[in-house]
């Protein structure tokens, strides 16, 4: 029932029905649920944790806006992590895994045929998650699910207008072909670039909603000097999907 909640205000979020700023009650968000106060409040706690919401003494709960700034800190660290993780994983990971690495891009190709989001998000995380543990690194696994949720729960995501599920399906291509062929310099490129494209598109995303005119591209980059390579978004073929 908690992940209910979770994926209620995530839904809410998505949907412009809750939107930062404003207040909301644990009652009200209770009652229009129609369960009891005890999930509500632990799906809240959760969320506060991962800073998705805060809380106020007899104000209630308000979502935290995502700024720029939070999505180049979220991507720099998911590079930190995962960009080491794929080429460690090229050359660590087990037949059974190369196999579970096909089937989740077979499974979110189907998602994205069937323009099903929820899905298609799952499976790209345990993609994501596959190659971390073919790594050895649980631990970072364990964070950047986190990091992800972060980003999904206040509605940030890339294929909401500016590049479709089939797009995002196409930029793991490289990834696991490098992955399961066995080329750690491959995959780690890889890996860096679909992470930087997707960063940079969702900090574009972020100075949209909130009127911000700043360039988005100089931003992106002034923010992850030295986590992201300056050719990882420009040596991208013209009509490579970012």
């Amino acid at each position: 029932m908690t992940d209910a909640v979770m994926e209620h205000v995530r839904s809410s979020i998505v949907e412009g029905s809750m939107a930062p700023g404003e207040w909301y009650s644990v009652y009200r968000l209770a009652d229009e649920l129609a369960i009891s106060r005890s999930p509500v409040r632990d799906a809240l706690l959760r969320l506060e944790e991962i800073g998705v919401i805060r809380f106020a003494k007899n104000r209630g709960f308000q979502l935290v806006p995502t700024t720029p700034e939070d999505v180049a800190q979220i991507f720099s660290i998911r590079s930190a992590l995962e960009v080491p993780a794929a080429g460690r994983a090229s050359l660590s990971r087990t037949p059974e895994q190369a196999d579970q690495i096909a089937a989740l891009r077979t499974a979110m190709d189907t998602a994205a045929a069937e323009t099903d989001e929820k899905v298609f998000f799952e499976r790209d995380q345990d993609l994501h998650a596959v190659i971390l543990t073919a790594a050895g690194m649980n631990r970072a696994r364990e964070m950047v699910n986190k990091l992800r949720v972060s980003t999904r729960m206040l509605g940030a995501s890339t294929s909401h207008g500016l590049r479709t599920l089939e797009d995002i399906s196409r930029e793991h291509e490289p990834i696991i072909t490098a992955v399961v062929g066995g080329d750690p310099h491959a995959a780690r490129d890889a890996m860096e670039r679909h992470l930087a494209a997707t960063g940079s598109l969702l900090v574009q995303q972020a100075l949209n909603r909130s009127g911000d005119e700043r360039d988005a591209a100089l931003l992106w980059s002034q923010l992850t000097d030295g986590y992201f390579e300056e050719t990882s978004i420009a040596s991208a073929p013209p009509n490579d999907p970012i």
